[in-house]
């Protein structure tokens, strides 16, 4: 259920608003309207948490696995990541400046050791020494007129100092050889390589002071969340609106104000905390126009499905339907049903199962995500057993008393056999098959399902006309169930002339599709009278007709879980027939392992896919949009202290 909230309007004076919400977080009940803040402060605790969260990313990267966490206070957090920003910093200094002197010891690598200030001495005494590198040929070109010593040589290039003479022509030919003159080093390369490995001394020290840090890594998350809580304080405090009032015309009064929501059962809490603190309290119903948070509240069993709505980040609105039974009940069908093997459900059931027993075993609580995991492993045993699918082995390979479980019309073993229903005789023609059947399961699934809607939503508004229209929408859903079956599953089985016990089954559907439309035509938008609904009704005469083709596309959409599980139970197929020749040989085994471990693996994984994409839609999308549903809510979070840190 969704719990009632009331609005909450609170009035206080304007240099108590720290007091207050300090009172407000001890009590923790009340959920604050969103507020816009603003100040300095504010923007510091937002860069003190960016701060860490950048830390702890780099921590956990230079974590060692043996580190043993250690405790330490929010400001000590915040001072221990200051310092791991400097040291990164440094770090990134240093690696670039290691990274040009490495760069420049490459380049002399060839070379051996330079000396920049020996050169320097040998100018001062009038011997100037140059080097150059170029081609075999252009070295040869050089003549007379400039005195070299080669240094090395190799097939394509050749290394060379050249002694200055002042011989005639000298100036010529080192003009032209400029392009080809080393560089020299801004110290000796000998300099260069201490300045290196003092830098690489330096990042490991660097990189030891990160991970000896590492150890305050949960302390510093711990340090986001109390980040967190301060900067929620301080929109609240900075996001009020300031009043400021004159009573005598002559002192001034500053106010502040702001609304929240808090649950119906603690309103008498609130009442008592603003008695006792002289707070202007105004209690009043949500209307519509409110943004109002959305709690929900179920029984343990329902409660399940909160992990999965949770990572969808799926709230209704205040003001919609809780279908957290219908999602869970539906989801766990649906799972089984495209996941469809139940070799596959029972290691879903396994895995499960590991932390489960554990948790028991450690007396702790179990957490909601794995015994709903190990719900829908043993739903998809169920449907695995019902069809005769284990891990994709044809059912003659299975054993009698496997095969004896599953029910025949859905059942793999008879897949070849034809299904007569109860109006029908061989005689009279086509029957069903296995798949048919499968696929009349499906759209079964999707009457249920939707019609729960109808019935959910006309329960809603029974006090008014408008429950008429939902009547209407369920009558069309109804007759387009057997639209669906002749259009879609086989038009001899489910003719449009068919008659049973005197009842014309066909006529009927077609009946119940026009009467329901005229039904929702005329009640659909009602909100107190009949004539501004059909006007309504006539303004957006498009979309309800439409509305009509939308259910029967609504209904077939199930036909999804068909579809993706057929194509589950070929590939697992696909599988075993690729590795079963393999077992033949010894020296194969190994590899026809590999080719089931791998196939089935991916073969689940793309189920998974399968479940999040088609699934989780038949909930969200077809379900929720015949409840009128468009999971616009917020989640309900009171404004509270931290855990202690």
């Amino acid at each position: 259920m969704i719990v009632p909230m009331k609005k909450v309007s609170l009035i206080i004076r304007g240099d108590r608003k720290e007091e207050t919400l300090n009172k407000l977080r001890s009590l923790g009940i009340l959920h604050i309207e969103i507020l816009e803040g603003r100040g300095k402060k504010l923007e510091e605790l937002k860069e003190k948490i960016s701060l860490l969260e950048r830390m702890v990313f780099l921590l956990e990267e230079k974590k060692p696995k043996d580190t043993e966490p250690r405790e330490a206070t929010v400001q000590e957090a915040i001072s221990i990541a200051e310092k791991v920003q400097a040291l990164a910093e440094e770090r990134k200094e240093c690696s670039v400046e290691h990274a040009a002197l490495t760069a420049e010891i490459e380049r002399f690598a060839d070379w051996g050791d330079i000396d920049p200030e020996s050169l320097a001495e040998l100018s001062r005494e009038g011997i100037e020494l140059s080097f150059y590198e170029t081609s075999k040929s252009e070295y040869e070109t050089l003549g007379d007129s400039v005195k070299t010593l080669p240094l090395a040589e190799t097939k394509a290039s050749v290394k060379f100092m050249i002694i200055k003479t002042g011989a005639e022509g000298e100036e010529e030919v080192l003009a032209a050889l400029n392009k080809f003159q080393l560089v020299m080093p801004r110290e000796s390369t000998g300099k260069l390589k201490e300045k290196q490995a003092a830098l690489a001394r330096r990042l490991e020290e660097i990189d030891g002071a990160a991970a000896s840090d590492a150890c305050y890594i949960d302390s510093m998350k711990k340090a986001v969340r109390a980040c967190e809580k301060d900067v929620e304080f301080e929109v609240y405090r900075t996001g009020m609106e300031d009043e400021t009032l004159s009573a005598d015309g002559k002192s001034e009064v500053s106010i502040a104000y702001f609304t929240g929501y808090v649950e119906a059962e603690n309103v008498d809490r609130i009442k008592a905390a603003a008695k006792d603190n002289s707070w202007g309290l105004l209690v009043e119903e949500p209307t519509e126009e409110d943004n109002v948070p959305t709690k929900l509240k179920n029984n343990r069993f329902v409660s399940l499905i909160y992990p999965l709505t949770d990572f969808l980040g799926t709230v209704p609105g205040y003001f919609e339907y809780d279908i957290s039974g219908w999602f869970l009940g539906f989801i766990l069908i649906f799972f089984g049903i495209i996941f469809g093997d139940g070799g596959y459900g029972l290691l879903i059931l396994a895995i499960a199962l590991v932390p489960i027993i554990k948790a028991y075993k450690a007396k702790k609580p179990v957490s909601p995500a794995f015994l709903l995991m190990a719900l829908m492993g043993l739903t998809t045993i169920l449907w695995g057993t019902l069809t005769c699918s284990w891990f994709g082995i044809t059912p003659e390979r299975l054993p009698g008393w496997l095969r004896s479980l599953s029910i025949p019309v859905i059942s793999s073993v008879y897949a070849d056999k034809i299904w007569y229903p109860f109006w029908m005789t061989e005689q009279m023609g086509d029957g069903l098959t296995k798949e048919q059947n499968v696929q009349i399961f499906c759209f079964t699934l999707a009457l249920v399902q939707l019609s729960a809607a109808h019935v959910l939503a006309a329960i809603r508004h029974r006090k008014t006309l408008k429950a008429i229209g939902d009547i209407g929408s369920l009558m069309q859903l109804i007759g387009m169930f057997y639209v669906v079956l002749s259009l879609v599953v086989n038009a001899n089985v489910f003719s449009f002339g068919l008659v049973i016990a005197g009842i014309p089954i066909g006529l009927v559907a077609v009946v119940f599709v026009a009467v329901g439309f005229v039904l929702n035509f005329v009640f659909g938008n009602y909100e107190g009278s009949i004539v501004k609904s059909i006007v309504a009704s006539l303004a957006d005469i498009v979309s309800m007709l439409l509305g009509v083709v939308n259910v029967f596309a609504d209904i077939v959409s199930y036909i999804r879980l068909w579809a993706v599980a057929l194509a589950g139970s070929a590939i697992s197929a696909t599988v075993n027939e690729l590795a079963g020749p393999l077992f033949g040989r010894f020296v194969f085994i190994l590899f026809a392992i590999f080719i089931l471990v791998f196939g089935h693996g991916l073969n689940m994984i793309l189920n998974i896919l399968s479940v999040i994409v088609h699934g989780i839609r038949l909930n969200t999308l077809e379900f929720s949009s015949h409840l009128d549903m468009s999971w616009s809510g917020h989640k309900f979070q009171p404004f509270k202290k931290e855990i202690s840190l």
